[in-house]
């Protein structure tokens, strides 16, 4: 049975018949779509060069087209219309990104897991799936591939704690199944008149041991009185 790819892009890489064609898309699409960004042009550059040196290893082995699915949703919208057109100028490899309803997509996936055939190189779908890819025992993991067969192909300026959500996308064996490509906003409100109450504070340095501070996304560290709990 074929294992099923959850991920577009993670292990596919950059093909190009020259090298200057590469470069000269790369360089395109830097300036006039990639930007702002968080790596400077140099680095993204040099992170398209990658790309481009490992595509060719796979269009050697006959990669000469993609297909991947998602919901119809904005964000994979703009991955449809826009990132597949800049893939496949700067790699030479079409990528074919149907977009489907929901349910669409959830009975495509079912009837593929059952059936042991995937349909589609990638899959993009909600991490809530996490537990049934686990459960049938035909997801690829991403931990187990990216450190043996998918090395080669495994970008090496990929830094997983940057995805917001990967926890949920990680099964009960520790390991990563889906690599999150899009993540909802998350919201925090809280009562500021509450917490600069002094009795307020009074109450809760003496039930927990330190100082009621603004929420934030660090642990409290009891042993240290100035220091601000989540809440």
């Amino acid at each position: 049975m074929k294992r099923f790819p959850m991920v577009m892009g993670l292990c596919l890489a950059f093909a190009t018949g020259t090298v200057l064609t590469a470069e000269t898309a790369a360089s395109r699409w830097i300036d006039g779509e990639f930007q702002p960004s968080t790596l400077t042009k140099a680095q993204q550059a040099t992170e398209l060069a990658w790309f481009a040196s490992a595509g060719a290893k796979l269009r050697q082995r006959g990669v000469k087209e993609i297909s991947v699915v998602s919901e119809t949703l904005t964000t994979h919208e703009y991955e449809a219309k826009t990132l597949a057109r800049a893939f496949e100028e700067i790699t030479g490899i079409k990528v074919k990104h149907d977009l489907v309803q929901e349910g669409d997509l959830v009975e495509k996936l079912q009837t593929s897991l059952q059936s042991g055939r995937s349909i589609y190189d990638g899959w993009v779908s909600d991490s809530d799936l996490i537990g049934t890819h686990y459960r049938y025992g035909m997801t690829l993991s991403l931990t187990d591939h990216m450190a043996g067969a998918g090395k080669e192909f495994t970008n090496p300026g990929l830094d997983l704690k940057d995805f917001i959500g990967a926890r949920f996308t990680t099964a009960p064996d520790g390991k990563l199944y889906q690599l999150p490509d899009q993540q909802f906003a998350n919201l925090y409100w809280f009562r500021a008149d509450w917490f600069a109450r002094k009795d307020l504070q009074d109450r809760f340095r003496k039930k927990y041991g330190y100082e009621l501070g603004v929420p934030s996304t660090g642990a409290p560290t009891k042993t240290s009185p100035s220091s601000s709990p989540t809440t």
